[in-house]
């Protein structure tokens, strides 16, 4: 059995450690907070960008005014943009998404296809390149500060490429924000733009000028910006529940771990006092002989 000196040094080294998951649990429920408001805030916005955008491209008048990241092209080359965190002590949240972006890496391989990836994140960046994978761009610093600045950087990179027709689509993998308990590891193709039947049905039109092309042109890099915004704000959401549950059942676990050590260090104290006083009766009782 361990000494009561080094159960009792286990026992303050356990509490110094709820301390800290305590303490970091508090902070990204904090965060957590200010994370869902800015969600909020962003999707009346993204929603009527949507909006007029279907409606727009849905009045396009011919073939050759159509947007080039309206058109879709045969699906050779994919790039996958990976959304991670720069540090760790979440729980599952990283992996789960690196595991679903490697998986499809593969399948798309299996298919013929030449993928690459952009990653947003350390954490994501750590795990590709350990894989060998084809890393065309790594994003350092977003989510410090994030702002709609940093975003449009990453939606101006995957705009820029597929313009350039360096490739043929565009996913983007990442933790959508649920509850502070529930994060959904999502796949969203954003490039080609898909308008959907609803958006495009809209009886709504407008007057346009100078003319619906130039429209297309300021509106839908516009719109891969707040595509990526989005995202990335829900990836912080993410981020900060599952870091939030994490130190939850890590505070939880320091606990239970406490109250077992706090038992064993109390047999153990219970076990010498008897040993003790056995040895000061059986003295005695040699005495007495």
């Amino acid at each position: 059995m361990a000494s009561l000196r080094t159960i009792k040094r286990r026992i303050v080294s356990v509490k110094n450690t709820r301390k800290i998951t305590r303490a970091m649990k508090m902070v990204a429920a904090a965060r957590l907070r200010r994370a869902q408001q800015r969600i909020t805030d962003l999707r009346p916005y993204a929603i009527k960008t949507a909006e007029l955008l279907a409606s727009v491209a849905s009045r396009v008048d011919s073939e050759e005014d159509l947007h080039p990241l309206l058109r879709r092209r045969e699906e050779k080359r994919v790039l996958i943009v990976v959304l991670t965190s720069d540090r760790g002590l979440a729980g599952g949240f990283n992996a789960s998404i690196c595991k679903r972006a490697f998986r499809m890496w593969k399948e798309f391989e299996a298919q013929g296809k030449k993928v690459s990836f952009a990653i947003v994140g350390r954490k994501g960046g750590d795990y590709f390149r350990r894989r060998d994978a084809d890393i065309e761009k790594v994003f350092h610093g977003v989510f410090e500060n994030l702002t709609s600045a940093k975003a449009g950087e990453v939606g101006r990179y995957i705009v820029d490429r597929y313009v350039a027709e360096d490739l043929d689509s565009a996913y983007i993998v990442y933790n959508r924000f649920q509850s502070a308990i529930s994060q959904i590891v999502t796949v969203e193709e954003v490039l080609p733009v898909k308008i959907t039947a609803d958006a495009a049905a809209s009886t709504t039109d407008y007057i346009y000028e100078p003319n619906k092309k130039a429209l297309l042109e300021r509106l839908l890099p516009m719109y891969m910006e707040t595509v990526s915004f989005r995202a990335l704000l829900d990836s912080v959401a993410s981020e900060h529940g599952a870091r939030m549950t994490a130190m939850d059942n890590a505070t939880r676990n320091a606990s239970d771990m406490i109250d077992r050590l706090t038992l064993q260090y109390n047999r153990a104290r219970q076990a010498a006092i008897t040993k003790e006083l056995m040895e000061i009766i059986g003295g005695a009782e040699a005495l007495k002989g």
